[in-house]
């Protein structure tokens, strides 16, 4: 008898959310299968986000408006401390477009010429997060569609309004606050910079964000987040010339 041959082993991005291999007929079932790795892992970050912003003076629903029309993860905790302070629109605009400026290097690779249409195109690309793109990016050659993408983007977006909505109204009914819930976002930044480190052991970025960040705290305590950003991503532009020059010399 002739050998079996070898079973196909699912599909599986580099950064490690398996992609189904087989699809069903059906783009919806095809995108929750996507998508349930992923989406899974927002909701009790979603309810962090919604214990914050009760936590944080505001009304719960306020954390079901943010997740709805700003869906931006990151930058949904910054603003929550910005809008709570009642920071210019100036800064809340410059800190949106330092801290999504990597969306403008997704939209390279991610397949928005597979989705059909203008209303579709236009919430693809508003919906076009981390893990939305962790999901797509990675299946060339295999064609998604456009019903499958958009899918699995509105799954996602709704597991992240469902979880900070849900966060918002159990913050809101705990009788008392709770000290230290603002320290929620510096933890998450924490352990999301530790595990960057574990996985590339890029010793200069960290550096050069600990000396940025202290020397915003200096120059400018009352905008230290927007002076710190900035002087980071210009440090980090001046890094990559530096290296390309050199790269360049070298040959």
């Amino acid at each position: 008898m002739p050998p079996e041959p070898p079973a196909t082993a699912p599909l599986t991005l580099p950064t490690g959310v398996p992609l189904a291999a087989e699809t069903t007929g059906s783009p919806f079932r095809d995108a929750v299968v996507d998508a349930r790795g992923a989406g899974l892992a927002m909701l009790p970050i979603g309810l962090a986000f919604g214990v914050l912003v009760t936590q944080s003076g505001l009304d719960w629903w306020w954390a079901t408006v943010f997740a709805s029309v700003v869906y931006a993860g990151s930058l949904e905790f910054l603003l929550v401390g910005l809008v709570a302070v009642a920071a210019p629109l100036s800064q809340i605009a410059v800190t949106a477009l330092l801290v999504n400026s990597r969306h403008v290097f997704y939209a390279l690779s991610f397949p928005l010429h597979e989705v059909r249409g203008t209303p579709a195109r236009v919430y693809s690309t508003f919906a076009l997060t981390d893990e939305a793109y962790a999901i797509t990016a990675g299946a060339a050659p295999r064609r998604l569609g456009t019903a499958r993408i958009i899918w699995i983007q509105v799954i996602l977006h709704v597991l992240w309004v469902a979880g900070a909505t849900a966060g918002a109204l159990a913050g809101a009914a705990l009788p008392v606050q709770l000290p230290g819930v603002g320290f929620a976002l510096t933890a998450l930044f924490t352990v999301l910079s530790i595990e960057a480190f574990r996985a590339r052991h890029d010793i200069p970025t960290p550096v050069l964000a600990i000396v940025c960040g202290a020397v915003a705290m200096l120059l400018t305590p009352d905008n230290m987040l927007l002076v710190g950003t900035s002087l980071f991503a210009a440090a980090t532009i001046a890094r990559l010339l530096l290296r390309r020059r050199r790269g360049g010399s070298s040959s």
